[in-house]
């Protein structure tokens, strides 16, 4: 049997290789976020995102994740960075996350290398990827792997890396060294809470969904409430206000170039976007995670966007929208048209 110490040093140098900044051990049994969790389910913060709370205890255990587990269970955790470099740094209309490759495949792709490393060395090894659609509190889990800590606006925060971060598990049926967990260093800052443009960020540090802007672009299907229309300004996918005023993303190194791209997407203006007919979404979005927004979703944040600062140039293209056939497209256009006056 291999001396655990090697096989997490080997993780540590194969993460390395991959292009993590960030890779820590949590224990199976690390008791995880349950309370935190729970309180954001009983407000009601997780919005339509019903799946959230669906069955929310096996949020709060690994241990189950595996097929054939064996006596231990551990996780090791690791963290990707998309931190924009200087000639990318600009804000724009699509969250930073999205302006590159579709991080699922790619980090995906990343950990099936370490997984096929470590059986070649480890007997009987059963491995489990997660990359964002695991039903798992990923960010729990790298907290208590040591990769940082869980700020005021819900994101994992590094000292060094900031928080443009990108997680990734590999639960894996063995017992390493676990790392410990770092202290958290928001202090007394609310630089992200007073920023916020919806006030979504609450006092105790929870995020309520229904009003967060990346919420209410990505997964909100219906139309948007017109009292939160103003607050979404120029996103049209995502928002990254919280973590543009966030003092830990001052200086950061610039992050891995097929995370933080920038993609063609990256710099499609809402005037371009409100004249897309589906093979141009299609193009622009392919290979990319924005794709998580659906068409007729970017025709409707495109003409909010457009609301919040008319333009008369753009005027004729949101009257044709206005008789588009998806009601939350037509909806949006009038909305939007009605601005102008």
């Amino acid at each position: 049997m291999v001396d655990p110490s090697e096989i997490k040093s080997l993780i540590v140098r194969l993460a390395g290789e991959s292009g993590f900044v960030r890779v820590g051990i949590a224990p199976g049994d690390t008791p995880l976020g349950s309370e935190r969790f729970r309180r954001f389910l009983a407000m009601g913060y997780h919005g339509k995102m019903s799946w959230l709370a669906r069955e929310p205890e096996r949020r709060c255990d690994v241990r189950g994740m595996l097929d054939e587990p064996g006596d231990e269970v551990c996780v090791i955790c690791l963290a990707a960075s998309y931190a924009p470099s200087g000639d990318d740094a600009e804000a724009g209309h699509i969250a930073r996350y999205a302006r590159g490759r579709d991080y699922h495949r790619l980090l995906r792709k990343r950990c099936r290398k370490i997984v096929a490393e470590l059986s070649g060395i480890v007997p009987d090894l059963h491995a489990r990827i997660c990359v964002d659609t695991a039903p798992i509190l990923e960010r729990d889990l790298a907290a208590a792997g040591g990769l940082g800590w869980i700020g005021r606006n819900g994101c994992l925060i590094d000292a060094q890396f900031g928080s443009y971060l990108l997680l990734a598990e590999i639960v894996v049926n063995l017992s390493l060294p676990a790392d410990k967990p770092v202290k958290n260093r928001c202090g007394s800052c609310r630089a992200c809470l007073e920023a916020c443009p919806s006030g979504a960020i609450q006092d105790d540090g929870l995020v309520d969904s229904r009003r967060c802007v990346s919420y209410l672009t990505i997964e909100h299907r219906e139309s948007i409430p017109e009292s939160l229309r103003r607050a979404c300004g120029q996103w049209v996918f995502g928002c990254d206000v919280c973590q543009e005023v966030c003092p830990y993303n001052r200086d950061v190194p610039a992050g891995d170039a097929e995370l933080r791209g920038p993609m063609a997407l990256a710099s499609a203006t809402p005037d371009e976007i409100i004249r897309w007919e589906w093979a141009d979404w299609d193009r622009a979005t392919r290979g990319s995670s924005a794709r998580r927004a659906k068409y007729e979703m970017f025709l409707r944040n495109a003409a909010i966007a457009l609301g919040n600062t008319p333009d008369q140039a753009s005027r004729d293209a949101l009257e044709r929208l206005t008789r588009h056939e998806s009601p939350i497209v037509a909806e949006a256009a009038t909305w939007a048209i009605k601005q102008y006056i």
